[in-house]
């Protein structure tokens, strides 16, 4: 089968389109033809440096998303499942390829009238998006922050705060994202790129209720600062490399609440479900932006550390 490897670590042209051998499925484990594949900001850390939660060793497939057909399942498995459209996590890596084998448990079916791209974009960013806005506790008349709100997780942020009753205001790097802020439901739309956008966000809403941190560094600091005493912070991202670092004491001392969701594996597939569900039922929609063939997969790296990309990157397998 195809497939796109990495064999040291280093720039986006480190991903190098090779071939495999096709898996099979082993006992409790089912056979996914991927059709296409979700890409992650984290997945470009990994493989410029090896940083991320996947532990994988080199050398590998990439890759933690699929949407597909299960094609064959293990001796054990309902053979029922063949044929049927689901997305799935794939354990970290692997699914930067044509096939991929993943525990039976781990895909979910997608729902009928939902498309299969809808699908793979709502995989992560989806269940990332209303956990964050769940625990945030959102309500009528919040004023909420959203950065990189043209992004994948927080142009669906966006949605949710917009729909809960929430101000929105959306931060984005550049003109070309910040001007497709209002369609997404953002009130108020800032380029965190120019140096008086603090002052801009006070001009329009004074202090803010809730961040929602998809940046990190110096730009999530500054939005901590705008957060009112009784206000929420919580970080999804860190696309300037770091983390905002925000101590326990300077929050306290702020009267400010730092959420940090941390669910099991049984509440982020009740995410994924409801996300897929929302999607279906026309109330959440994935924005995406641009679409890769697997070959191609070093130029989709390259446009999204370019940080030229607007919401959910996708390769299309075949």
């Amino acid at each position: 089968m195809r497939a796109v490897w990495i064999h040291e670590f280093g720039g986006p042209e480190k991903l190098v389109p090779g071939t495999a051998p096709d898996p099979v499925p082993a006992p409790g484990q089912v056979l996914i033809d991927v059709l296409l594949a979700n890409i992650t900001f984290v997945e470009t850390q990994f493989r410029a440096t090896g940083f991320g939660p996947s532990g994988a060793t080199l050398p590998v497939i990439p890759g933690n998303g699929v949407g597909g057909l299960i094609s064959a399942v293990g001796p054990d498995v309902d053979p029922g499942l063949v044929g049927r459209r689901v997305v799935s996590s794939t354990g970290g890596s692997g699914a930067y390829a044509e096939r991929v084998v993943v525990d039976a448990t781990l895909p979910v079916a997608v729902p009928d009238g939902l498309p299969l791209d809808q699908a793979v974009a709502l995989l992560a960013d989806g269940r990332t998006a209303l956990m964050l806005a769940e625990a945030a506790e959102l309500r009528p008349g919040d004023r909420v922050l959203v950065e990189a709100a043209a992004g994948g997780v927080g142009s669906l942020l966006v949605q949710l705060a917009a729909r809960a009753g929430a101000r929105v205001v959306g931060l984005a790097g550049g003109t070309r994202k910040v001007a497709q802020l209002p369609s997404m439901g953002a009130e108020v739309a800032v380029d965190y790129r120019q140096p008086d956008w603090v002052g801009r966000v006070r001009s329009a809403v004074g202090a803010v209720d809730v961040v929602f941190d998809g940046v990190g560094g110096a730009t999530g600091r500054d939005a901590f600062e705008l957060l009112d005493r009784g206000g929420r912070m919580l970080s999804f991202g860190l696309s300037s490399g770091e983390w905002a670092g925000i101590d326990a004491e300077s929050a306290a001392e702020r009267g400010v609440t730092v959420v940090r969701p941390a669910p099991t594996p049984a509440q982020l597939r009740a995410y994924t479900e409801r996300a897929l569900a929302e999607g279906a039922a026309g109330r959440l929609r994935a924005v995406i932006g641009q679409r890769f063939p697997l070959a191609l997969a070093a130029e989709a790296h390259a446009a999204i550390e370019a940080r030229s990309t607007i919401g959910k990157t996708l390769l299309d397998v075949r």
